[in-house]
């Protein structure tokens, strides 16, 4: 009788260091136990022991792992993770701000290309001056035609 007693409470730590598990019966009837019994149905909780000192760690080491294959993330993983994916949001945000900016610059290049075409097929005088003596000349009807195709190519280019 002493050495069944002596052998209960040896165990009785082992079983302290289990995982808690929900244990849900055929009619429905739901039980938390370290063990389920049979014909009942195992589901985990992820409550484990919390006792410090070798016997509670050992446990924690050789748990089962969650649905996804991965033990519970630490806090410096959980925080590594956060980090990334600041890093991230700011790539994409800095990334989508670059793109705006493009898009803007590109949209004023086409109303400008398309006002300066229009104004050279309106039949207007154009002015230029010239580089090396500052006088105004205007444009001849050989000049308007390749300064069109020169503002036609403009257009295409940034108007797509």
């Amino acid at each position: 009788m002493k050495t069944l007693i002596a052998f209960i409470v040896m165990l009785a730590p082992l079983a302290a260091q289990a995982q808690l598990l929900k244990c849900v019966g055929k009619d429905g009837k739901v039980e938390y136990a370290s063990e389920c019994p049979s014909g009942s149905k195992e589901q985990q909780t992820g409550i484990r022991n919390t006792r410090e000192g070798p016997t509670a760690a050992a446990p924690a080491k050789d748990a089962k792992k969650d649905e996804k294959g991965a033990g519970p993330k630490s806090t410096a993983e959980k925080e590594a993770e956060f980090k990334k994916r600041q890093v991230e949001k700011g790539e994409a945000a800095a990334k989508e701000e670059k793109e705006a900016a493009e898009k803007a610059q590109k949209a004023r290049a086409c109303t400008e290309a398309r006002g300066y075409l229009a104004g050279l097929q309106s039949g207007a005088r154009i002015t230029r001056t010239d580089p090396t003596t500052g006088e105004r000349t205007f444009l001849d009807d050989n000049q308007r035609t390749q300064e069109v195709a020169r503002a036609q190519q403009s257009v295409d280019a940034n108007c797509k």
